[in-house]
């Protein structure tokens, strides 16, 4: 049911494209039913350039026949749309399950709106209870990870910082870097832990998108709605 929900998301954000504009495709399962139901558009003769923010949105994107392009070639993008693993209050997210989270931000900031689709199970009163994807480097990770650890107790928040590993081995984002998933629980100051984390030398980016998303599409068993800013 989960799935066909984010399918029914990813077909309202339809309603928000133009011919001609300028997009982010985000990633993850929800963001790849989007460019799946944009791709049937574009055969249709939808005409849109897009802006991938990860390796695997870029392949599912071409081989379905999306025009790609870059943030060096359009540095301006008129719509992202992208997934998230929670929407909390004034729609502040954790995003990075999938860990493009530094080019999902980037990608995001470039653009003149966010749209975020989810089910409505990714609706919480509260931030946490999915861990926050830390990006880091490899030099100096321990380090880093103490620093991590010592910025958010000042804050109350302790928990477990887990070095993301697929299929045995150490995860390494597209841009080469670490991922730790933090399992802080209940994040009742979002915009104090972000501070906190970006003057980290070791971060290179944390997974608080805030003042990113100007609405989110929420499929329920009652339908899509829509919750803004």
């Amino acid at each position: 049911m989960s799935d066909e929900m984010k399918k029914q998301a990813a077909q309202a954000a339809l309603a928000h494209v133009r011919p001609g504009m300028k997009l982010g495709l985000g990633t993850g399962s929800t963001a790849a039913h989007f460019i799946d139901a944009l791709a049937e558009k574009v055969r249709a003769g939808l005409d849109v350039i897009a802006v991938p923010t990860s390796e695997q949105t870029a392949r599912r994107a071409n081989q379905a026949g999306i025009e790609l392009s870059s943030l060096d070639e359009i540095p301006r993008l008129d719509l992202t749309v992208d997934g998230a693993d929670e929407i909390g209050p004034d729609l502040v997210l954790i995003k990075g399950g999938g860990g493009a989270l530094l080019r999902e931000k980037i990608v995001a900031h470039a653009s003149k709106r966010m749209l975020v689709i989810a089910d409505d199970a990714k609706v919480v009163g509260s931030l946490g209870a999915f861990p926050l994807p830390i990006e880091v480097v490899s030099f100096g990770l321990a380090a880093t990870r103490i620093a991590i650890e010592t910025a958010a107790g000042r804050l109350g928040l302790t928990g477990e910082l887990t070095l993301r590993r697929r299929a045995g081995q150490t995860y390494l984002t597209d841009s080469g870097n670490f991922v730790l998933d933090a399992s802080f629980g209940p994040i009742s100051d979002p915009q104090r832990l972000a501070f906190a984390l970006a003057v980290i030398p070791g971060v290179v980016e944390h997974g608080l998108f805030i003042g990113l998303a100007s609405s989110a599409l929420v499929a329920g068993a009652g339908g899509v709605r829509e919750i803004k800013a």
